[in-house]
C-alpha cells in the first residue's frame, strides 16, 4: 500500500498564508504522486473521528500545519497507534518542531514529511491532558494567558508581554512529591518539559530530550529581579540536571531534575498553560511520562 496523508490546516492563519500553504502541499504531494487531502484544524479539538478514518481508508501519515497548541489535540485521539505525525511549523515559538529539528520553512518541513522516516517520541499526561511540549504553572502561564489576549503574536508580542509582567512578578506556593520525597515551596514558575524549550530557542531545559522516558522539571523559586534574570542565563548556558536534596532546596534558586512522574499541589491557584496555550488551573496536578506516545516524522 502507499501513503496517504490527512493535512490539518488552521483555518484562521490567514488568507494568504494560509492559500500558499495549501498550495505549496499539493504541487509537492501531486510530483510525489501520494494521495492526501487538506483539512481544518477542528475549534473544538476533537479529533475522535480520526482512528475510523484510518481504518477504512488506509491513511498512513497525519501533519499538524500550526503550532504547539495544535499538536497535542490530535495526537491525543491517535495514542499507540501507527499513523506518522508531522508538524508543519506555523506558531509564535514553534518549541516541540524546534527540539525535533523541523525547520520552519514549508518545502524543508515537507521534505521531512515526504522521506517519511518517523521514530516513537514520548508525551506525558498532566491530569487528564495531554501535552507533548512543555506545560508551566506561575509566572511563564500568566504571559501565556495575556498574550493570548492580543491582537498580535509572534516574537515580539510575546516578549512585550514577558517584559510588562517581569516587574509585578509573584511567587505562588506549591507542594510536590516526587519518588518519595515530599518538599514545599514558593516559586515564580515550575516548567514541566519534555521539550527543551518554550520556543524561540528559548531553552528552559536544556538537557531535555522528546524520547528519553522522561520530565524534566524546572522551578524558579522566590527571589530577587536580578537573581531571576542570573539563574535564567545559568539555565540557558549550562543547564546542569541535579537531584532533590535538602541543601539544593535550600541553596539552589533554581530547581532542575529529571523524573518519570511528579504530583504537585498548588493551593494559590497558580495559572497554567499546556503547550502554551491558556488552561483553567488546578488545585492538584498527577503527571506522568508516555514514553514512545506516538510516531513523529523527524530529519
Amino acid at each position: 500500500m502507499g501513503r496517504k496523508i490527512l493535512f490539518f490546516v488552521n483555518p484562521i492563519a490567514g488568507t494568504k498564508t494560509k492559500l500558499q500553504l495549501e498550495k505549496q502541499i499539493i504541487k509537492r504531494c501531486e510530483e510525489e504522486n501520494l494521495a492526501f487531502e487538506i483539512l481544518f484544524t477542528s475549534k473544538d479539538g476533537d479529533y475522535d473521528f480520526l482512528r475510523e478514518r484510518i481504518a477504512i481508508e488506509g491513511i498512513t501519515d497525519i501533519v499538524i500545519c500550526g503550532g504547539d497548541g495544535s499538536i497535542s489535540p490530535v495526537i491525543s485521539s491517535l495514542l499507540k497507534t501507527e499513523v506518522n505525525i508531522g508538524i508543519i511549523p506555523r506558531g509564535s515559538g514553534n518549541g516541540l518542531a524546534r527540539t525535533a529539528r523541523i525547520p520552519k520553512s514549508v518545502d524543508k518541513a515537507l521534505d521531512i514529511i515526504l522521506k517519511g522516516n518517523a521514530s516513537r517520541v514520548d508525551a506525558f499526561t498532566i491530569n487528564d491532558r495531554l501535552s507533548c511540549h512543555v506545560c508551566g504553572l506561575g509566572f511563564d502561564a500568566l504571559v501565556a494567558h495575556e498574550f493570548s489576549k492580543q491582537r498580535t503574536r509572534g516574537l515580539s508580542t510575546y516578549t512585550r508581554e514577558t517584559l510588562k509582567h517581569f516587574f509585578s512578578i509573584k511567587p505562588y506556593a506549591f507542594s510536590i512529591e516526587v519518588e518519595g520525597k515530599h518538599f514545599k515551596t514558593d516559586a515564580f514558575l515550575l516548567c514541566i518539559a519534555n521539550s527543551n524549550q518554550f520556543g524561540n530557542n528559548f531553552k528552559i531545559a536544556p538537557k531535555a530530550s522528546i524520547c528519553d522516558g522522561l520530565l524534566d522539571i524546572v522551578i524558579l523559586k522566590k527571589t530577587s529581579k536580578i537573581q531571576i534574570v542570573v539563574a535564567f542565563v545559568k539555565q540557558i548556558l549550562f543547564g546542569q540536571v541535579g537531584s532533590i536534596s535538602t541543601k539544593k532546596l535550600k541553596e539552589n534558586n533554581l530547581l532542575y531534575f529529571q523524573t518519570q512522574s511528579i504530583k504537585i499541589e498548588n493551593p494559590d491557584l497558580a495559572p497554567l498553560h499546556i503547550d502554551g496555550d491558556p488552561t483553567e488551573t488546578s488545585r492538584r496536578f498527577s503527571i506522568e511520562i508516555l514514553p514512545g506516545a506516538y510516531r513523529l516524522l523527524q530529519p
